[in-house]
């Protein structure tokens, strides 16, 4: 009896949805160069043109010939279709190839951790991520988190849901049950336990 207590109590420790264990997101998900990402360019044949160059923090870059182009938010392909436009005044015909090297990505493809982290911080979303993931790259929960009472805000269709995740049961417990998909731009909250 009191072991169907327990775990009816246990049941209702969130009153919000669990995150699901795979979502159609995942798969639509495309690499957006953002402020701070360093962006190698190639001319083909134009060797002078070519080079590496970063993204300023106003989401601009400048690179040989072409000065205060727009990047942030864009695919590396629609950047490198937007300078052939650009250099055209300059080169017949170019072709352009944009390969990003240490990307940060836009602040809205970010996955933030926030609470009862051994290390909150902003970290960049990489494909495929999930719950674990996230929990090595912030070293996990502290002694005070309520882990199972743990969320994950996310905007779907302009709405923010809160879904619940069972991070003491996956970083404490082993449970790989537990893992879920990260998305790009959610937010991970972990309370504080009050004994």
């Amino acid at each position: 009896m009191l072991l169907a207590v327990l775990m009816g109590l246990s049941g209702c420790a969130t009153n919000y949805p669990m995150a699901p264990a795979k979502t159609a997101q995942q798969a639509d998900w495309n690499y957006l160069i953002g402020p701070g990402d360093s962006v190698s360019v190639f001319v083909w044949r134009n060797p002078e043109v070519s080079g590496t160059f970063p993204v300023r923090p106003d989401g601009k870059m400048t690179m040989n010939l072409v000065e205060d182009m727009p990047a942030s938010g864009k695919t590396p392909t629609q950047l490198a279709r937007d300078l052939e436009k650009a250099l055209s005044k300059y080169i017949q015909e170019p072709i352009v190839t944009v390969i990003v090297a240490g990307g940060i990505g836009p602040f809205s493809q970010q996955v933030r951790v926030i609470g009862q982290a051994t290390k909150p911080q902003a970290l960049n979303y990489r494909e495929h991520m999930s719950l674990i993931d996230l929990m090595i790259d912030v070293g996990g929960i502290t002694d005070f988190a309520a882990g199972n009472k743990a969320y994950i805000l996310r905007t779907v269709d302009g709405k923010q849901q809160r879904l619940g995740v069972r991070l003491d049961d996956l970083v404490n417990g082993g449970d790989i049950s537990a893992d879920v998909p990260i998305l790009p731009g959610d937010v991970l909250v972990i309370p504080e336990s009050f004994f």
